[in-house]
């Protein structure tokens, strides 16, 4: 197997830190970092907001402490880590986090369904109120106001330390304008001449109005969008953490006089002699001095048989002997290792991701400070025109209230949490905003082979037995070897016999022949299965049926293992991974989007080449490391392809986090599932079509949503600073725009998202394309069952 190169390549003299983030709140946050240390001359940064972590390359003249104070001069918190892969732990400060906003969205929640009930009634029927009915309203929501808000508080005092406005900064101030007028309202204003019917609410003469429910639901309403933020966040992290998890602990080290010490494997050293036992973890990269097995090489290179190594080959950590005992000797350890690459690829993969999940933060750079200039001028203007100090502060004050970004707040979780509720229907789990933004421009879409487009598993295609042998009698024979066998085909192949013919006879005096097969004795007879090679030395001759038999099962893709008895050749059998009954119409309902279709494996070229033609994708790259599938994707996308992957594999996961949209199946890895993008949990690749659908149609529903808000805010401020809204109107059209984007984002649950088949075959890959094939993808759609499918 082709190495993965171990070290990122650097500039000479360039230096690459990792730089742990403390107090980011939105993606706005990361980008200001971004803009300011890029600023530095020689400085290259990239900021991952999801692992609050930046990746920093500076020439090494310049000092770090310089980015670090760079960092801190911003407002945020900075910390230096150890730039190596990251382990299984670590989740701490995210569930902290998740806690954190936890607690004030239920203490914000509880409060505000009664205080909102109670303001209504006080204000639009005053004559309810009773002797210190205002400080029932305080009680209710001083919790909210002051505790639950303060995140929002913290964040804006920060934010203008530093000669910044973000959303926060918005909140903020219509908080404490939403309160302050209530408190006004509640205990100085003449409550005598308050309102008794709304054609009086909708004049300013309104006493007693309140609005203090207003306050309350803004900040319960962004409460609830920073709760699910940190629960993403904190899932953000699996992915590295998960592929970490792959490794093995600890490992069994041979010392000068071949005695065996179990230490942790961040003690191996190169050189060092270690033991790999049946079963287990290879710990890291090496070479075999001694011992035969086989080795279960599917978490790295997605290879659906395990091969077999002896004395000499090279064995890379991660991978699983299913054989025989192995001593290896180390090559690579710790962060040089193909593991910790692939780990890097994930990461490197997910920094130079732009989150596209807060587009209202991006707008709040212009935003937010043209409001606070129009709620001055306001004032201004109005005191200015001789008004009463009264009218103009209550202009003012509405145009704040109008503007509070309730709706733009609730615009793209309400329609994601809505589609999520939908796509669990459908056997769908959007993870994060990434998904719908990817999947709007998607024009290619690659699909891994084992475990994705085939189910994974190893079964037994055929069985042919020599003239006179019937097909129980050859199950029989072979069965009984193979139920003592720990290999793959073994597992199949025993598998197959016990449903068909029950229990099966002992196998005396099995003897395992690494790389070729197995021998024993079955009914007093000696029984072999395996390659050709194994009866070479006893000059059996196959039978020129089955020798044709064995060819044509081939150039299909699967694996012929040959069965003898007593030196003498009777029989054949073929094993292979089945392809999924829904795989063919997968591809099609992706062509019905207008995707093109390829496949992508790191299994041989006639096992690639078979399975694709049986799915009707002519497009296929074999033989593919995960660093090549990596490049394949990147090559693509310098091609102007905007590419999906879809995988379920380990190997699966750096080409997952690399592609603009990632889709693991449910049934993978859980290092596939976290570097993902959307989660198909249905075992039925046409979801997928499906997904792609559902995340497009929520992605338009987000931008209405946004487009909606945006221009509410954008007609309704002028009406306000013109003194034609009552801050209790404001109010109510500020709930009401809210309520529109909720209702829009509600249609999502009854969206049709049918895939209609294809009359079209799959358009031809590009010139350039890597791997292009040249098929007749046409003819290999038409087919109704695919191509492996056992008999």
């Amino acid at each position: 197997m082709t190495a993965i190169p171990a070290t990122d390549a650097a500039p000479s003299g360039e230096v690459v830190v990792s730089v742990a983030i403390a107090g980011m709140t939105c993606g706005a946050c990361a980008a200001r970092i971004e803009r300011r240390l890029n600023d530095l001359e020689g400085v290259a940064v990239s900021v991952n907001y999801a692992s609050e972590r930046a990746r920093v390359a500076l020439p090494a003249d310049v000092p770090i402490a310089r980015v670090m104070d760079e960092i801190r001069a911003t407002g945020y918190g900075a910390e230096l880590v150890e730039d190596t892969v990251p382990m299984a732990d670590g989740t701490g400060e995210a569930d902290r986090r998740v806690r954190y906003f936890r607690r004030r969205l239920i203490v914000a929640a509880i409060l505000f369904m009664p205080l909102c009930d109670v303001s209504i009634g006080f204000s639009l029927v005053p004559w309810l109120r009773f002797p210190g009915w205002q400080w029932l309203l305080v009680a209710l929501a001083a919790p909210v106001l002051t505790w639950a808000a303060w995140p929002f508080y913290a964040a804006a005092v920060r934010g203008a330390r530093h000669g910044t406005a973000t959303m926060d900064t918005l909140v903020s101030l219509g908080i404490v304008a939403a309160t302050s007028w209530s408190l006004y309202a509640m205990f100085w204003r003449d409550t005598d001449n308050a309102p008794r019917s709304w054609l009086f609410v909708l004049a300013h003469q309104s006493g007693g109005a309140i609005y203090i429910d207003v306050a309350a639901g803004v900040t319960t309403f962004l409460l609830a969008g920073r709760y699910f933020e940190a629960l993403s966040k904190r899932r953000s992290g699996d992915a590295l953490r998960s592929l970490a998890a792959v490794g093995a602990r600890d490992v069994a080290v041979l010392d000068a006089g071949d005695a065996e010490h179990r230490v942790p494997v961040t003690q191996l050293e190169v050189g060092d002699r270690f033991v790999v036992r049946p079963g287990e973890t290879v710990a890291t990269d090496g070479e075999v001095v001694f011992g035969d097995s086989a080795i279960d090489r599917s978490a790295m290179t997605g290879e659906s048989l395990p091969v077999d190594v002896a004395p000499g080959d090279r064995v890379v950590g991660g991978t699983i002997a299913v054989g025989g005992r192995l001593v290896v000797r180390a090559t690579s350890v710790g962060r040089d290792t193909q593991l910790a690459h692939m780990l890097r690829l994930v990461e490197d993969a997910q920094n130079e991701k732009a989150p596209v999940q807060r587009l209202a933060d991006r707008i709040s750079g212009v935003f937010v400070p043209a409001v606070l200039v129009i709620a001055v001028a306001t004032l201004a203007g109005w005191l200015l025109a001789g008004a009463s100090a009264e009218r103009a502060v209550s202009a003012a004050i509405s145009v704040l209230i109008i503007a509070c970004p309730c709706a733009l707040g609730l615009a793209t979780p309400t329609a994601l949490l809505v589609a999520s509720g939908a796509g669990a229907r459908r056997g769908i789990f959007f993870k994060g905003y990434q998904a719908l933004e990817a999947s709007r421009q998607v024009d290619t879409v690659v699909l891994d082979k084992t475990g994705t487009v085939t189910e994974g598993t190893m079964t037994v295609a055929d069985v042919e037995g020599a003239p006179g042998i019937d097909r129980a009698l050859l199950l029989r024979w072979a069965g009984a070897l193979e139920v003592a066998s720990e290999h793959l085909v073994a597992r199949a192949i025993a598998a197959a016999a016990r449903p068909e013919l029950g229990t099966l006879p002992a196998v005396e005096g099995f003897v395992a022949e690494p790389g070729l097969g197995a021998r024993g004795y079955v009914d007093g007879h000696e029984v072999a299965i395996g390659k050709a090679a194994l009866f070479a030395a006893h000059r059996a001759t196959i039978p020129p049926t089955l020798a044709a038999l064995c060819a044509e099962w081939e150039a299909l893709g699967r694996t012929a293992v040959l069965v003898g008895r007593d030196d003498e050749i009777v029989g054949v059998l073929s094993v292979a991974d089945t392809v999924r009954p829904s795989a063919v119409a997968a591809v099609s309902e992706l062509r019905a989007l207008g995707l093109h279709c390829m496949l992508l494996t790191g299994d041989n070229e006639p096992t690639a080449r078979a399975v694709g033609a049986a799915i009707g994708v002519a497009d296929v790259v074999a033989d593919a490391l995960p660093a090549q599938k990596v490049a394949l994707i990147r090559r693509l996308q310098g091609q102007g392809r905007t590419v999906a992957m879809v995988g379920d594999g380990v190997n699966d996961a750096p080409a997952l986090a690399t592609a603009d949209l990632g889709l693991a199946v449910g049934s993978g890895t859980d290092v596939a599932i976290d570097a993902a993008d959307l989660i198909i949990v249905r075992d039925d690749l046409r979801v997928v079509a499906t997904a792609i659908a559902l995340a497009r149609r929520t992605l338009r529903t987000i931008r209405g949503n946004l487009a909606w808000a945006f221009g509410y805010n954008v007609a309704a401020i002028p009406l306000a600073a013109c003194g034609l809204l009552n801050p209790l109107i404001a109010a109510a059209a500020m709930g009401l725009s809210s309520g529109f984007v909720v209702w829009n984002s509600s249609r999502l649950r009854h969206a049709e998202l049918d895939v209609r088949t294809p009359t079209t075959p799959d358009r031809p890959p590009t010139p350039d394309r890597a791997g292009g094939g040249s098929e007749d993808v046409a003819a290999a759609t038409d087919r109704s069952q695919p191509a492996l499918t056992p008999g």
